[in-house]
């Protein structure tokens, strides 16, 4: 096999195996084995996927926490000419996971980022569902709460297509409902543990899948068969005010407003940018009536 060879003050983006150590690819352990420090999102974990490869790569945490902090850090080495690999605790950095600003910054500063493709809890869980895998949407995790989390599916679960979700364990049953509750008992894959041992993958609609769930435990990324529904009244003008009411009911609940905005223009069918506006304009409009 030839060696890889590394370009200098390049940041490679590397996923990593959700379960199963065997799924690192031989590019991603001869990148790792080859750059010159591993930005890990936990470091002790990272230890256990390396050292089962014989990687002895220096390593230094990057996670939610620091990453602000450590990014200008890391910059200055890749302009030095360092190479450097980021890994997440599980699949493809940056998919619900820390690495954003990391990788702005290096684009931002001339610098190269070069992705190690690999796997993915999102992609695997997609293409075992039996749901349709084109067009599909990735939204992450719901809000933790329960009047947000329902406006949430409310505002995103809209459209011809499928959605992919991740939901932790302690609130796996009533997220579920909650969900049921908003767009009503459709055909779900909750899958469970993906590419681990004690791998499991419940199909059905909602309803039948929460008779299955007894004590959920382990890691969930759930599919989602899209809501049949006709977009009447969700593709309203934006001057009827609609989209900065939702706006608002989203950052009251607690949504960052970036998320908000991505939801609502989901909801509306139309760009970020068209919802900024109309939010804009109401604000104006609200200004004069003072």
């Amino acid at each position: 096999m030839l060696p890889v060879l590394l370009k200098a003050g390049t940041l490679y983006v590397v996923a990593t195996p959700i379960g199963n150590l065997e799924d690192l690819t031989f590019r991603a352990v001869h990148v790792l084995s080859s750059v010159d420090i591993i930005a890990a999102e936990d470091t002790r974990h990272a230890a256990k996927l390396l050292t089962r490869h014989g990687i002895s790569t220096r390593r230094t945490s990057l996670h939610e926490h620091n990453e602000y902090h450590k990014t200008p850090g890391l910059i200055a080495r890749l302009d030095r000419g360092e190479t450097i690999a980021l890994v997440s605790d599980a699949g493809t950095p940056l998919i619900s996971d820390p690495g954003s600003r990391l990788v702005a910054a290096t684009i931002k500063n001339g610098l190269h980022v070069q992705s190690i493709p690999g796997p993915s809890a999102v992609i695997a869980a997609l293409v075992s569902s039996g749901l349709a895998a084109s067009p599909f949407t990735f939204v992450g995790f719901p809000p933790s709460r329960t009047n947000a989390r329902k406006l949430w599916y409310e505002n995103l679960f809209v459209g011809d297509r499928t959605f992919v979700l991740f939901e932790v364990p302690h609130r796996l049953k009533k997220s579920l409902e909650d969900l049921r509750e908003t767009i009503g008992d459709q055909e779900i894959a909750v899958c469970r543990e993906l590419t681990k041992i004690n791998e499991q993958m419940l199909f059905g609609t909602i309803s039948l899948t929460l008779e299955k769930l007894t004590d959920p435990r382990g890691e969930f990324t759930i599919v989602v068969k899209n809501k049949e529904k006709q977009a009447t009244n969700l593709t309203q003008k934006a001057d009827n005010g609609h989209m900065h009411k939702d706006f608002c009911h989203l950052i009251e609940f607690g949504l960052p407003r970036r998320a908000a905005l991505r939801a609502v223009a989901s909801k509306y069918g139309v760009a970020s940018r068209v919802v900024y506006q109309e939010i804009e304009q109401s604000k104006m409009e609200s200004q004069e009536l003072d």
